[in-house]
């Protein structure tokens, strides 16, 4: 039997196999950033991955920033996800969801009129998104985080991992990075701080091993991971040393026992970021980005680490890890309704079987 198939254990969490679908934002929550029945058809579909790493998830209202993205601060939310837990879990899946709180990455247009825009300093991320309201627009100009409102950002996530939990998940993966909080706080360029926040890289990964901290004390370290991606430059990001900073937020963290660190190949020429996690996490390790089963199991049985994450190929291939048992040939998905709203392009995807017999004479 493949690598690719075989069980695992990472912390608390089960794993059948060691195919993991990857965190992916689809836009297809309502405009309360309530999960609805599409997402619970999307999400059972793919339970057959050994782990779900169900998309960005807002903490609370401050976190949004984005059109349609879900969250999970109010009981509707947590209500909606549960239906999504329910499917996956019925399936015999495993599903953690990843709490993604954007920062300055947000636009007033996409979160509700209470809502503020915070980041660690106040400097406007230089690029645009879109909003169903008014179209491309530029990100609003973020209000600085004084010590009581990190204070209160750190128990937004801890009181979503709790929601996590009563909402069914098993788990919970902390976003540090593609230029959200976490990684606004890491990165020299958008942290600007001058107290214990900022400045070297250890005070800029205090924020994201606090909030990890607080996740793991909530719900227990062994359903907690994270996910990053050393010199990533997403939404803005300029850091001139990213391999120390990825570095010493593995250190600061190793301490707390976590279940896992999701690490994304670095864009970065001459940094190995799998061989970054290898030497510097004492988690179980989960490879992304840019693998097809032959490269996830050579990757595997080469020991660069415990599972791979896959994305784009879960997009069209609801079936993925039985195409890639049976060595079936891979979908492709259309890139013009990957963020619309509705099912075309989301749920509507068949599986190898049901696509062989709409084609049979």
């Amino acid at each position: 039997m493949s690598i690719l198939f075989e069980p695992l254990r990472l912390g608390e969490l089960q794993l059948a196999n060691r195919i993991v679908m990857a965190p992916m934002t689809r836009s297809r929550a309502s405009a309360d950033a309530l999960p609805g029945a599409e997402m619970v058809d999307y999400y059972r579909q793919r339970a057959s991955a050994g782990l779900i790493i169900a998309e960005g998830t807002a903490p609370s209202a401050n976190g949004l920033g984005y059109c349609r993205t879900p969250a999970i601060y109010t009981a509707a939310q947590i209500a909606g996800w549960r239906q999504v837990t329910d499917a996956v879990h019925e399936r015999g899946g495993r599903i953690v969801l990843q709490l993604m709180h954007v920062g300055r990455a947000a636009s007033r247009y996409n979160k509700p009129e209470t809502a503020a825009t915070v980041a660690p300093s106040a400097l406007r991320a230089q690029t645009r998104l879109f909003s169903d309201i008014a179209g491309m627009v530029d990100t609003d100009e973020p209000q600085a985080l004084s010590l009581e409102g990190i204070e209160a950002t750190i128990g937004e996530y801890r009181q979503a991992a709790i929601n996590a939990r009563e909402a069914g998940f098993d788990g919970v993966e902390l976003h540090c990075t593609s230029g959200y909080l976490p990684m606004q706080f890491m990165a020299a360029g958008s942290n600007l701080r001058t107290d214990a926040y900022g400045g070297s890289a250890d005070n800029r990964v205090r924020f994201a091993k606090e909030v990890l901290q607080a996740m793991a004390g909530a719900i227990g370290a062994g359903r907690v991971g994270y996910r990053q991606c050393p010199g990533n430059s997403y939404n803005d990001i300029e850091d001139a040393d990213p391999l120390a900073t990825a570095t010493a937020l593995c250190a600061a963290v190793a301490p707390l026992g976590l279940a896992y660190l999701h690490i994304m190949r670095s864009p970065v020429p001459g940094i190995d970021a799998f061989a970054l996690a290898r030497q510097h996490s004492n988690s179980g390790v989960i490879l992304n980005d840019g693998f097809d089963g032959p490269t996830a199991r050579a990757a595997l049985a080469a020991g660069e680490g415990d599972a791979v994450s896959f994305g784009r190929h879960f997009i069209a291939n609801p079936d993925l890890v039985e195409r890639l048992q049976a060595g079936l040939p891979l979908a492709g998905f259309d890139r013009h309704t990957l963020y619309t709203p509705g099912a075309r392009g989301y749920s509507d995807y068949p599986t190898h079987q049901a696509a062989s017999l709409e084609v049979a004479p």
